[in-house]
């Protein structure tokens, strides 16, 4: 796998003050791999999904993203990264539109307009597509973040918690597009409290506990039940 690796951490300790979040951590998710990363608040699960996103450095150790190695995520690399975290990164004075296209022009997307209108309506926004998002609610706000973060077809996607605020309806329509994001070949890697919505997706479950690697095993080897109990909580 390790040849294959569209992400790997390699020995990643990160630290903050006194406090560390993940400790020696060796991961490598293969191109077009799936995977789940469970644990409990405050297992390191964010702070891994921001490192691989280059958002942090880690304090020792290596991340490598297609190939590229380093302490920091090269700048080349990011943009083949589609990251959603607890910030949604959108512009409150903005529309719905024009963040989209605000993100593609980012990227050097050149057909941004066309790429906003399609992300609109994927995720279920095209009616709200000129209201300015300050009002929005949540779950809106959860799918305009999904839609930004996807805008530039990333080879990589990044999702901690993506279901987060979202109704049965967005839900489902979060599993369908992350579907049709790996059938076209995109690597995974997917943070979720609730075993329920990843092992829907992935190939891989690896779950975190006070910042070590508790378990690496193929999601199908538990159930549910049994995912939960490892990472140290209860099915959603």
């Amino acid at each position: 796998m390790t040849e294959r690796a569209a992400l790997r951490l390699e020995r990643v300790t990160r630290r903050f003050g006194p406090v560390t979040a993940l400790a020696e951590i060796d991961l490598a998710v293969a191109r077009g791999e799936a995977v789940l990363l469970l644990g409990h608040n405050g297992a390191g699960k964010s702070t891994l999904l921001r490192l691989a996103a280059g958002l942090v450095r880690p304090t020792s150790g290596t991340v490598s993203v297609g190939g590229a190695t380093g302490r920091d995520v090269p700048a080349a690399a990011r943009g083949s990264i589609g990251y959603l975290g607890h910030r949604s990164f959108l512009h409150e004075h903005l529309t719905a539109r024009e963040n989209l296209e605000f993100y593609a022009r980012l990227y050097g997307l050149r057909d941004a307009a066309a790429r906003a209108g399609h992300w609109l309506r994927r995720v279920g926004l095209a009616r709200a597509a000129e209201r300015v998002i300050r009002g929005f609610s949540r779950g809106m706000m959860q799918r305009l973040a999904l839609a930004r973060a996807l805008i530039h077809d990333p080879e990589i996607l990044l999702l901690d918690e993506p279901a987060s605020g979202l109704d049965p309806e967005g839900r489902r329509g979060l599993v369908e597009i992350v579907r049709g994001a790996r059938e076209g070949g995109a690597t995974l890697l997917l943070v979720s409290h609730d075993p329920g919505l990843g092992l829907e997706i992935a190939d891989r479950v690896v779950v975190l506990r006070r910042g070590r690697l508790a378990a690496d095993e193929p999601a199908g080897r538990r159930s549910r039940e049994q995912w939960a109990a490892a990472a140290g909580g209860r099915p959603g």
